[in-house]
């Protein structure tokens, strides 16, 4: 929620013409036995290394903590900073007795862990009330790095209908409250109770753009910018365009290859826009369908083909996408990676599959728990 990152993250490389990408996860904090969410950050965040705590930040309740990557042009860059970082706020989280899971929204009941004490979180919950979202809300946000602000609305525009498909993907929440909720990503449920979490709308400009946020602050549905939680959008800090529609991938496998799904997705939207093809304007209404289908299925069942409407299963229309992609998967020298991950994430199953599958041997979420939590820490 706060989109804080160590550095510019995304910034296009100049000499190369490829794209750099940045990645910020957010994390719950449990205790290590019930798995209930607990308000430890500040006890974590004391345990952080020096040397890593400008990359490691609070968020928005005190169950949670953020970490934000370096931009890199490698993918290998991307999984070396995701690795260290998750591996030292393990330790810091062990250190403080808390667990740090990779997992869209806690699994076990408990209390709602308080709200950082901070200015404008306080003058959000004094707006918003009781839209806090259990004991955590985590995400996954990939910034990419775009030249400008008006070829940034292009890509948004270009890149919106594909975006269910990365939803589908990143689906890893399918607990809550101790019980299994029938959707793959929960958190997605939780986090639409925010007024201004939806779809990018079609964009005519960068001035339509920046007309939208000033009604939707005026509107009051909105306190500032970084309040608008549309699934992608152009930065407000950067020279990047962020997309945030998934929930926080539980391995640095999972997270790399969503990383390389989106720059392929950010280059392949740049190239379609600097060629003068139109995007494809799917309707808003079927997008949130789509999105619906996304985190009520994830990558286990079917998927909303946004260019008819119709179902399909969810795994034929993600091999669809990644191959569209293939030729800014290859240029950026991913390719291969990207088939490997993929054949993973085909053999375990999203994130949301896992889980259950654990829950299905053994009847513990402690064990879901366990298992996440050795995920996380890779």
């Amino acid at each position: 929620m706060t989109g804080q990152v160590a550095e510019a993250p995304g910034e296009m490389a100049a000499a190369t013409g490829l794209l750099t990408v940045g990645v910020e996860e957010e994390f719950l904090l449990v205790d290590p036995h019930t798995g209930a969410a607990v308000p430890a950050v500040d006890l974590v965040m004391e345990q952080v290394p020096a040397e890593l705590r400008g990359q490691v930040e609070r968020e928005f309740q005190t169950s949670q903590i953020e970490i934000g990557s370096p931009p890199g042009l490698e993918l290998s860059s991307i999984r070396h900073s995701l690795g260290v970082l998750r591996r030292a706020l393990s330790d810091a989280a062990e250190r403080a007795g808390v667990r740090l899971l990779a997992i869209g929204t806690g699994p076990v009941d408990g209390p709602v862990p308080p709200v950082v004490d901070k200015p404008r979180f306080d003058r959000m919950i004094e707006r918003f009330r009781l839209l806090v979202p259990g004991p955590g809300n985590n995400g996954m946000h990939v910034h990419v790095g775009v030249p400008d602000p008006d070829t940034g609305v292009q890509v948004l525009n270009h890149v919106r209908p594909w975006l269910p498909m990365l939803h589908a993907v990143t689906t890893n929440s399918p607990f809550s409250r101790g019980e299994d909720t029938g959707y793959a990503s929960w958190r997605s449920v939780e986090w639409e109770r925010w007024p201004s979490v939806a779809p990018t709308p079609f964009l005519e400009s960068h001035e339509h753009y920046q007309r939208l946020i000033r009604q939707l602050i005026s509107s009051g549905v909105m306190l500032d910018e970084g309040m608008l939680y549309w699934y992608a959008r152009l930065s407000a800090k950067y020279p990047t365009v962020e997309l945030r529609i998934g929930d926080v991938c539980p391995s640095v496998d999972d997270a790399v290859l969503v990383a390389a799904l989106v720059r392929a997705l950010v280059a392949t939207a740049l190239a379609d826009a600097e060629a003068g093809r139109p995007a494809l304007q799917t309707d808003h209404h079927l997008l949130v369908a789509a999105h619906w289908r996304a985190a009520h299925d994830g990558l286990e069942g079917e998927a909303v083909d946004v260019t008819n409407g119709e179902l399909r299963p969810a795994w034929e229309l993600l091999d669809r996408f990644v191959e569209r992609m293939r030729p800014a998967l290859e240029e950026h020298g991913d390719w291969a990676e990207v088939t490997d991950l993929l054949g993973g994430l085909r053999r375990h199953g999203s994130g949301a599959a896992r889980q259950r599958a654990v829950f299905e041997r053994t009847g513990r979420l402690t064990d879901v728990v366990q298992d996440v939590a050795r995920q996380t820490r890779g």
